[in-house]
């Protein structure tokens, strides 16, 4: 559409409001311009997990990640971060009553978010409590709501680039039908304050795309991005781990055609619903734990990374420093072998 038809449009738009609207011109314009769903998700293209279990969201002279990490993460070639965000782990000393969200993690967010911005990157807001959640949501589903109430409230001046997602991993206790209703009402107050904002919401059962079709989303609205999240096989992918019952299990390697048919298929079924419910796809976490074969870690993120954008998805790798490390902050290096792999064309 040129610039002058819809200017044309949003001055009639304009005049047609009932008088006692307060929403003015530049409002109407800003809110019929922003990119739909599938606009984002192409935006979005590829990403990286940051900052989720970095001491900075407690004390800021403790952080490990530093102010010029976010260009230097646009610079390697990622459009957008996914910042996951523990209110309740973070703001203990709170209490439980309402949001229980101190000025100072609310000023760390709206910092993390300038300087992504700045840096030229999207931000996928991740509310990352799935385990204290998973495990009793009805004692927190009054937080959990109130969180979003305030997180809402705070950025609904933020441009498109910024996308809320509603809940990682629902699991456990919160079962696909339990997240659906709370799935409804956590949108019903994000749109409240931010009736245009791109919000992300995955199934149940971890994000797991064969949870996809017990998700059920509002008809009506459009502004939806689905997340899935992949670690299969999780014997390959987290061989290793003491904390996922693997430290023992090492040596375990991937690559036989057979393993790379699994994927397809498994890729291939949340397409099948995609395409069925007219819903963009982002892969929001996949990676394969630091102990693995070196080779064969390389070769499943170069596989699934481009099984992914070959159906048009938009994923972010898991993560950048830490477990599944992308990036040596004491070394100040990326680890090239792994970088390589989910970014072949950015070196």
């Amino acid at each position: 559409m040129r610039r002058r038809s819809f200017l044309g449009m949003a001055t009639a738009m304009a005049c047609t409001l009932p008088l006692r609207t307060s929403m003015s011109l530049a409002e109407v314009m800003s809110q019929a311009d922003w990119p739909d769903a599938f606009a984002q998700n192409k935006r979005l293209a590829r990403g990286v997990n940051v900052i989720g279990y970095d001491p900075l969201w407690r004390d800021r002279s403790r952080a490990r990640f530093r102010e010029e990490f976010f260009a230097m993460i646009r610079q390697a070639g990622f459009r957008h971060i996914r910042i996951n965000l523990h209110p309740f782990r973070d703001n203990r000393e709170a209490g439980e009553e309402g949001a229980g969200l101190r000025p100072e993690y609310l000023e760390t967010l709206d910092w993390a978010v300038d300087q992504a911005l700045k840096a030229g990157l999207l931000v996928v807001l991740d509310f990352h409590e799935f385990t204290a959640i998973g495990k009793d949501p009805e004692k927190l589903k009054d937080r959990y709501m109130a969180c979003w109430e305030v997180i809402a409230q705070r950025q609904k001046d933020r441009p498109p680039e910024v996308l809320f997602e509603l809940l990682n991993e629902p699991n456990s206790a919160m079962t696909p039908e339990l997240w659906n209703q709370w799935s409804r009402e956590a949108l019903a107050i994000v749109r409240r304050t931010n009736p245009k904002r791109t919000v992300i919401i995955g199934p149940g059962q971890w994000n797991n795309i064969a949870a996809l079709d017990k998700l059920e989303l509002p008809a009506d609205d459009r502004n939806i991005i689905v997340t899935v999240h992949y670690y299969s096989p999780f014997d390959f992918t987290h061989q290793g781990a003491s904390w996922a019952g693997k430290g023992d299990k090492v040596g375990i390697h991937w690559g036989t055609e057979e393993e790379k048919a699994a994927v397809r298929a498994d890729f291939d079924r949340a397409q099948a619903w995609a395409e069925k419910h007219n819903r963009p796809l982002y892969l929001g976490e996949f990676g394969v734990y630091d102990k693995a074969p070196q080779e064969d870690r390389v070769k499943w993120l170069s596989f699934v990374t481009r099984e992914a954008e070959r159906r048009g998805w938009s994923w972010a790798y898991w993560q950048f420093d830490g477990d599944f490390i992308l990036y040596d902050i004491p070394k100040g290096q990326w680890v090239e072998p792994i970088l390589k792999a989910i970014m072949p064309d950015e070196k």
